[in-house]
């Protein structure tokens, strides 16, 4: 909707924001009369005390207003904050932090069971997994599942972290910009690798060999990013399988096709701007402009406007799975990539109400 903000005491009318192009993600900013304009964050820091909200610092204040511009409740700070902020603003690794165990092949956790993960899976991969400990963590005292991120040099860089209840984190000071996990099956010989399939968590990368090993050359590698998504970890890990062919064993969601465009990108090495519109992508690429349906294969519909050669190849979950452990696990969502008609028509309806002013 096209929105007026009105500024003023009630009686006097001091300014207008106007917030427009809602559908436009480039261009949705908000302007005033006077000319000035910015993104909302700058909205909220400039008219920050009209919001009537409480912190210590002007950032929880925005957080906090961000959360209501979500509709999602407010963040809430309590005494150890600084202890958190400081866990997190750690921009190195400490190895000395962890305490690091081998998997016991002849006992293994119960979680990999959970999801879906046989014990022969588990085994396979054994060699690529730890059980970490973190010696700061007064709140729990036991081994967690760790998944190292190694760097080109093969040294240990960070963790992703799962455990029971669903609990998944990272090791403090995880380098997620330029390492990631990287299960090699080919018994160290990276010039054998063939196909380097990547994933948006170990887990999925486990279920993707799990179900699907019987199609594979034994002599192939596994990637899983950790949900980020970074140019460096791509680029690095390609360069330690000059032989090798990237998969896109991302999400099906709509952040997973744009995860798998940007990889063509990179290995392609071809500029790309993406951009989500109404049940399609719009990528600006080589002095081009044109929609990429993100149910079909992207590849081919790259080919048909850019000059693409390596021809990445995708390996998805099928439709009726978000990824590949919930396709294990045959858990099934209605993932909908493309608005139905009736939505479509419904939401330009919505749009059409007029403005609405506050």
């Amino acid at each position: 909707r096209y929105i007026e903000l009105v500024l003023g005491d009630g009686r006097e009318k001091r300014d207008t924001i106007i917030v427009s192009h809602p559908n436009d993600r480039r261009a949705q900013t908000f302007f005033r009369r006077d000319g000035s304009k910015g993104d909302v964050l700058t909205l909220i820091r400039e008219n920050l005390n009209a919001f009537l909200v409480t912190g210590k610092d002007e950032w929880q204040k925005v957080a906090k207003v961000m959360a209501r511009f979500a509709n999602m409740p407010e963040p809430e700070y309590h005494e150890d904050w600084e202890y958190l902020k400081s866990v997190k603003a750690a921009s190195v690794f400490d190895a000395s932090r962890y305490e690091v165990r081998q998997i016991d092949v002849e006992r293994i956790p119960q979680i990999f069971r959970q999801r879906g993960l046989s014990d022969e899976t588990a085994r396979r991969f054994a060699p690529f997994i730890s059980l970490i400990r973190d010696k700061r963590n007064g709140n729990f005292d036991g081994y967690n599942i760790g998944f190292p991120y190694t760097n080109a040099d093969g040294q240990v860089k960070g963790y992703e972290i799962r455990g029971y209840g669903g609990y998944k984190s990272k090791a403090a000071g995880t380098d997620s910009s330029s390492s990631a996990w990287v299960a090699d099956l080919s018994g160290n010989n990276p010039e054998a690798v063939k196909s380097l399939f990547f994933c948006e968590s170990a887990f999925d990368a486990m279920a993707f060999h799990q179900m699907n090993k019987g199609q594979l050359h034994p002599d192939v590698a596994l990637v899983s990013l950790g949900g980020t998504f970074s140019d460096n970890q791509i680029i690095g890990v390609m360069d330690r399988f000059p032989n090798a062919k990237a998969f896109d064993c991302f999400d099906n969601d709509i952040a997973g096709r744009i995860y798998g465009l940007r990889m063509i990108g990179l290995l392609e090495g071809i500029p790309m701007k993406i951009s989500k519109t109404e049940g399609s992508l719009q990528v600006e690429a080589g002095g081009k402009s044109f929609t990429v349906n993100p149910v079909k294969a992207l590849s081919s519909q790259l080919a048909a406007h850019l000059p693409i050669r390596y021809c990445t190849g995708q390996w998805l979950p099928p439709k009726a799975f978000k990824d590949w452990n919930d396709c294990l696990l045959n858990k099934s969502v209605a993932t909908v990539l493309v608005p139905r008609k009736e939505e479509r028509d419904r939401n330009l309806a919505e749009r059409r109400k007029g403005s609405l002013k506050m």
